[in-house]
């Protein structure tokens, strides 16, 4: 299917392929994305008072999601979490020792399944131009943090119940982090969209 230039995703705005051509494309920007968000997920800094550390994971599942649109960001995606699920160490807390089928069923199970939702949704967004301004690629992250925290906290909810302290394990500390990574991303892909109008233009 041929896309308009307004409904372009920036992989097919920068990377128009056709044909077999396209079928390479897509595999080579599937394997640089599971690669980018393995990295992501182990990059770690703390943001105080937050008492857990901030990974770059979500913002990597975000801007995949609106670069890649929703077909190629679920393939992404997919791809990242059936090598997860074979026991590479590709999750943010995930080891040597704790991976595989076991870890994502585990705290993490409902934030993993709110990645595949946000990647559709930022897919869909960047459909309609949305990752081409700053109002509206942040409006998209905003909703791609809700479809990432909802399945995660209640699946936590449902490991632990209600009566523990949910929230404050699965939420609150995130924030902070969340905020400044969708300000970053929010900036980032407009920022890209007017470099690539101008090349063009």
């Amino acid at each position: 299917m041929a896309y308009t230039l307004t409904d372009q995703t920036l992989s097919e705005r920068l990377w128009p392929a056709t044909g077999s051509a396209l079928r390479f494309k897509q595999a080579v920007l599937i394997v640089l994305g599971v690669m980018a968000l393995a990295i992501a997920a182990k990059i770690k800094f703390p943001i105080p008072p937050s008492p857990v550390p901030v990974t770059m994971g979500t913002f990597a599942v975000l801007t995949i999601g609106a670069a890649y649109g929703p077909r190629l960001g679920l393939a992404t995606i997919i791809g990242y979490m059936a090598i997860g699920a074979l026991g590479f160490d590709v999750f943010a807390s995930s080891s040597a020792e704790k991976n595989g089928l076991t870890y994502m069923m585990g705290g993490t199970g409902g934030y993993l399944v709110g990645y595949v939702l946000a990647t559709l949704a930022l897919g869909f967004a960047a459909r309609r131009g949305m990752d081409r301004s700053v109002l509206g690629m942040g409006a998209a992250m905003i909703v791609g943090n809700v479809l990432i925290y909802v399945p995660g906290i209640l699946w936590l909810a449902h490991l632990y119940t209600w009566e523990k302290p949910i929230l404050e394990w699965g939420l609150t500390p995130f924030i902070i982090g969340d905020i400044m990574k969708l300000a970053l991303a929010a900036l980032l892909l407009p920022a890209v969209w007017k470099l690539v109008g101008k090349a063009r233009g």
